[in-house]
């Protein structure tokens, strides 16, 4: 997987700066989106009494292969927020998650849910970028970025009115937490061999700071592994393949939140 993430910085910075010719930033601060108020994720997830699930959209991965690369972004992102999501991530990843350039603004365009724009973020641009997208939270992984990186991409996705959402894979990444990061993720899945250990993340939680909320990420399979995880101070819960891989993805997350508001076997 460190090979992957290898290749994935590569194509991405390139990528960037292809965009960066296209779009100026200059263009990127005149975007709509770029001047306009975010839905904080933070807020719902610091005052939530329930587990929070955060849905997805993507079509691929490069652990799973092809998950739903017929799925429409409107349809599937507003059956999500009519579940009862309490926010939604789209892929906007085009090379490694198959994502359309169009995804993530149409489903701006229907939704009034917190999104989350997920990707690989290096550069500010990509900071500008996001945010002129009307994206709410920014999404930074440790595992390909330095602590000072991360701090400063964190400080300035803040100073834009977004929530940033630090990924963590291991304890060696604790020192990745800056003072500008207000949610942590979790993700359950070794980047050595994809495997994943929800035990793992469950004792890795513990060691968090408890100011920030922190979300389960990878490899959740359901109502159970909701709970476990809620139980051990998790507060949100990203779950994609679970609801992609289904024929109905929003149907399939109203049965798990009316589970969950229920409390089954809890």
């Amino acid at each position: 997987m460190q090979d992957i993430l290898k290749k994935i910085e590569i194509w991405k910075r390139e990528d960037t700066a292809r965009r960066k010719e296209d779009v100026p930033l200059s263009i990127l601060k005149m975007i709509s989106g770029y001047s306009g108020e975010c839905i904080s994720l933070y807020d719902k997830l610091k005052d939530a009494n329930e587990p929070c699930i955060i849905t997805e959209f993507k079509r691929k991965s490069p652990s799973k292969g092809d998950i739903n690369l017929k799925g429409n972004p409107v349809e599937i992102c507003k059956s999500y927020e009519t579940a009862g999501a309490t926010a939604i991530s789209v892929l906007t990843d085009q090379e490694f998650f198959g994502a359309e350039t169009t995804d993530f603004s149409k489903v701006r365009a229907v939704v009034d849910l917190p999104l989350l724009r997920k990707d690989f973020i290096l550069e500010e641009y990509q900071v500008h970028e996001t945010k002129a997208m009307g994206a709410d939270v920014i999404l930074l992984i440790a595992a390909m970025l330095s602590p000072k990186e991360v701090d400063m991409l964190a400080e300035l996705a803040r100073k834009l009115g977004m929530d940033v959402l630090l990924e963590l894979h291991s304890e060696n990444e604790i020192d990745h937490i800056s003072r500008h990061v207000n949610i942590l993720g979790v993700n359950n899945r070794n980047l050595k061999n994809f495997d994943v250990d929800l035990k793992h993340s469950q004792d890795f939680a513990g060691k968090l700071p408890k100011n920030i909320p922190t979300i389960a990420e990878s490899g959740l399979s359901g109502y159970q592994d909701v709970v476990n995880l809620y139980k051990s101070g998790f507060k949100g819960f990203l779950m994609g393949e679970y609801f992609m891989k289904s024929d109905n993805p929003g149907k399939k997350c109203r049965q798990l939140i009316d589970k969950i508001t229920r409390r089954d076997g809890a």
